[in-house]
């Protein structure tokens, strides 16, 4: 798997699940993680220092934390906004309320599916046509808006954990629009469309002028 996932910050309570799928994803490039209870600004130091030691290929800096000293976050600001070359950060949190808006600002965020949830995800994300995202949209566009939710975090899982597709900058951002829009009463059916128009071949781009 040659293509280079950027970063990102992922929601989700399970550090060590999510570090160890993080390193089987990425191979063989190399992972350093910085897991804490309280991320700290030495932590914040440590991971700055780590991400300007030099690496010939990709280096995924991935850190996580139950909270984020809000003097941490400031000090990373800079980095995650201009990061040295072939550095990405991975930011594992429990909720985005962890993050301040800055650092949230600086980079898509995933939210990842609750465990035992009730909706179902009946579909293939690795080999979606117009015909598969039609039914799918139609069978979920009345949801209420807290199984909306689970839903594109169904979704998400369904990608990444089951399927172990590397995600696109245009598929996450796409991921985390949907999940922020939501938030503001935005039109389910709309933004399935959206989203599940990005995984989508390439070829068939062209057919979502045809589909409403």
């Amino acid at each position: 798997m040659n293509e280079i996932v950027r970063s990102h910050i992922i929601i989700s309570a399970h550090f060590d699940m999510e570090l160890e799928g993080l390193r089987d994803r990425f191979k063989p490039h190399r992972v350093v993680s910085f897991i804490k209870d309280d991320f700290l600004l030495d932590d914040a130091k440590a991971a700055v220092n780590e991400a300007f030691v030099s690496e010939a290929s990709t280096k995924y800096i991935v850190l996580a934390g139950k909270s984020f000293r809000h003097e941490a976050q400031n000090s990373l600001l800079k980095v995650l906004e201009e990061p040295p070359e072939h550095i990405e950060f991975i930011i594992i949190a429990p909720n985005k309320s962890v993050l301040l808006p800055t650092v949230r600002s600086r980079l898509p965020l995933v939210q990842k599916a609750k465990e035992h949830s009730a909706v179902s995800i009946d579909i293939r994300m690795d080999s979606l046509d117009i015909r598969a995202v039609f039914d799918f949209v139609k069978a979920n566009d009345r949801l209420a808006k807290h199984d909306a939710k689970a839903l594109i975090e169904g979704l998400f899982h369904q990608a990444v954990a089951v399927e172990k597709l590397i995600l696109t900058p245009a598929q996450l951002k796409a991921f985390d629009n949907s999940y922020r829009l939501l938030e503001v009463n935005g039109r389910l059916q709309t933004l399935l469309l959206t989203l599940l128009m990005q995984f989508l071949p390439k070829k068939r781009s062209e057919d979502r002028k045809t589909f409403r």
